[in-house]
């Protein structure tokens, strides 16, 4: 196994074994964002199959100025987000206009818990609850949310892999964790304690 660099350059020049090795580096990964963003397997299997047989035929174009996990990622959104349209599922509209909202009136409370919510529920039910709530968010911020808090991507190459602003990510972001805090605080509270703590 070469460094990304060495098979990058081997896969320009027709290496196919190179360019399988850099698939098996991230094709999990692409799927797992393709799924989360479609919310439907077979889309996301596509979105896999388009994503690499973009970044072959284009990997010429590939300046090696971000990783190559950030372009991945690009691609994988434009195809994941042509699919949504497809499905005509894409209704965003305004998603970036400014959060008229100072930072003391965010909500801030969610359900209180007289016990670990790990002894309420098993660690799979908590699981699939976060992933249910995950995946309920608008694409958009959804797809900023799996790349800056579950792939651990900084704002910046998120904003690349986006082609987004960093402004604009950081309001897409913080919309989502109001969204999923408010969302997990619905569901906590519907089967435990009313009470509100602060966080």
């Amino acid at each position: 196994m070469g460094s990304e660099l060495e098979l990058i350059e081997q896969a320009r020049r027709g290496d196919a074994g190179a360019f399988s090795e850099l698939v098996n580096r991230y094709d999990r990964k692409i799927y797992r964002l393709a799924r989360h963003i479609t919310q439907h397997e077979e889309d996301a299997e596509d979105v896999l199959q388009e994503t690499f047989l973009k970044a072959f035929a284009n990997l010429g174009q590939f300046q090696g100025h971000s990783k190559l996990y950030t372009w991945l990622v690009r691609i994988a959104v434009n195809e994941s987000l042509m699919k949504l349209r497809q499905r005509k599922a894409d209704k965003l509209v305004s998603l970036d206009e400014p959060l008229n909202t100072e930072e003391d009136s965010v909500p801030r409370q969610i359900a209180a818990w007289d016990e670990n919510p790990e002894q309420r529920y098993g660690r799979a039910e908590i699981n699939a609850i976060l992933t249910q709530v995950i995946e309920s968010l608008a694409p958009a911020f959804r797809t900023v949310f799996w790349l800056r808090d579950v792939e651990e991507l900084s704002t910046e190459e998120t904003a690349a892999a986006l082609n987004l602003s960093i402004p604009a990510v950081k309001s897409r972001l913080l919309r989502a964790r109001l969204q999923l805090r408010e969302k997990l605080n619905k569901v906590f509270r519907r089967h435990g304690n009313n009470a509100p703590v602060h966080v």
